[in-house]
């Protein structure tokens, strides 16, 4: 666990989600607690060990934003309000479309993929990407652009990152 604990690479996943550093000394704790919960889950033969641990530390951080938010939010449930869960169909219509999509990012070269992935997976500005990867912003945002555009094409007009 070496390399994805350093610094750079916790920054690199929890930061650009979760601004604040008690935020990502939490989140880190429970990332810790979930890979000690669940490592026998662990199938090294699906995915990269960092691959698995930071798809665990994107959700934590996800799931410490949005609770932080409902807290902000007043917290309370109202019984009269509808359950704003998706339905059975919903969900189903929602999984498909991520699949779909998740196949066409894979379909995108190693560098787009990566762009992509770093701006609408882990949230990292534009600015960082920029400065990590040796371009400017408006290189940045111009292969983003790109790439978008490119996916639209693929997927017929149904994405609109």
């Amino acid at each position: 666990m070496g390399r994805w604990s350093n610094s750079r690479r916790r920054t690199h996943i929890i930061t650009p989600i979760l601004p604040d550093e008690r935020d990502r000394e939490e989140c880190l704790s429970d990332v810790l607690l979930r890979v000690w919960d669940s490592i026998g889950t662990f199938d090294p033969g699906r995915t990269a060990l960092t691959t698995w641990l930071t798809h665990l530390a994107r959700n934590a951080a996800l799931n410490r934003r949005r609770g932080n938010e409902h807290r902000r939010e007043g917290g309370t449930l109202d019984e009269a309000m509808p359950d704003a869960a998706d339905g059975p169909e919903q969900s189903l219509l929602k999984a498909e479309a991520a699949r779909v999509l998740w196949a066409a990012v894979e379909r995108l070269g190693r560098r787009d993929r990566e762009l992509f992935l770093r701006k609408y997976y882990y949230y990292q500005p534009t600015a960082q990407i920029a400065a990590e990867s040796g371009l400017t912003v408006r290189a940045v945002e111009g292969k983003l652009y790109r790439i978008r555009k490119h996916l639209q094409s693929e997927l017929g007009g149904v994405f609109h990152g």
